[in-house]
């Protein structure tokens, strides 16, 4: 398949594109001036570039209606850590967002699948699946929420097939620094201590690898409607934390108690991926293989430093 990707530079996107090339399919990108799509380098020969932003509306009229797409995985969002909740940048995003549907509409593009989020539920309900009412909590989950719902009615007008994947906590190598797990991994690996909560709070975390594998599937099955990437099991942060303490012998190093737990933090967060796995989609990760490979990554990281 013709296949366009947004967002291809990022954690999940590169991870995306790597996925959809090993599966044989032709993939453009686009990426933003000077961009060196660092997490590709090493499939960079395999597919080609639109330089700009979802901004640059004649760029990217001019660009697909050459490529015709018949396909588009559309993962750029603002995401900086510890901003992006409430940050002003989510209505240019989902602005931006329905402005390439409507690019890719007019340019015959007939399944279009967006990244969402687990935010966009209403997490008082726990062990969430996609019929769970939602409940936003904040600018970005409600964007994103608002993405959702027009793509889908955008989409219907045109009798094409919209997918939403609702990705709940994903982890893995190449994942940004600052994030939770490759924070803790770091500091372990300085020998430094790690100030964490008592860490009693339930998520669901599930590897890069299966949320791209989930993307590459729903594009390839023509799937439509609203779909959880989730590994369905349950951890607690304490569990989560102790286990990267276990397997890097450093359990010591981390201080649970010595955060409070931050005020909108719900207590429970899982999904039901049974719609996706009616797909034929399977996650292939367990959790210590892939906190194994995450720690591994992060050593031959500052090897190479």
């Amino acid at each position: 398949m013709r296949i366009f990707v947004t967002g291809a530079s990022g954690f999940i996107g590169s991870h995306v594109t790597k996925a959809l090339l090993a599966k044989g399919h032709s993939v453009v990108v686009l990426a933003i001036p000077d961009d060196p799509l660092m997490r590709l380098q090493d499939v960079r020969i395999s597919f080609e570039v639109i330089t700009g932003t979802l901004s640059d509306v004649s760029i990217l009229q001019q660009a697909l209606a050459k490529f015709q797409p018949e396909a588009c995985i559309h993962l750029a969002w603002y995401a900086e850590p510890g901003k992006y909740l409430q940050a002003a940048e989510n209505i240019q995003s989902l602005t931006a967002s329905l402005s390439l549907l409507n690019i890719l509409l007019k340019n015959g593009c007939r399944q279009v699948v967006m990244a969402g989020t687990c935010a966009e539920y209403d997490t008082d309900f726990g062990y969430l699946n996609e019929s769970t009412p939602t409940r936003p909590a904040s600018l970005y989950a409600a964007a994103k929420l608002s993405c959702c719902l027009l793509g889908q009615q955008l989409a219907a007008q045109e009798k094409i097939n919209f997918a939403w994947g609702r990705i709940f906590y994903p982890y893995g190598h190449q994942e940004d620094k600052r994030r939770l797990i490759p924070s803790a991994i770091d500091a372990l690996k300085q020998g430094a201590a790690f100030p964490a909560s008592q860490g009693e709070q339930i998520r669901d975390y599930i590897h890069v690898e299966d949320v791209a594998e989930a993307f590459c599937v729903m594009t390839e099955k023509q799937a439509n409607g609203v779909f959880n990437i989730s590994s369905g099991v349950p951890v607690s942060i304490h569990q989560l934390l102790e286990t990267i303490g276990n397997l890097m012998g450093r359990v010591d190093l981390i201080h649970f108690g010595a955060l409070p737990y931050r005020n909108w933090e719900p207590p429970f967060i899982c999904g039901n991926n049974s719609r996706l796995k009616n797909l034929g989609w399977q996650p292939s990760y367990s959790l210590i293989r892939g906190l194994s490979e995450a720690i591994d990554w992060a050593s031959q990281q500052r090897d190479s430093q």
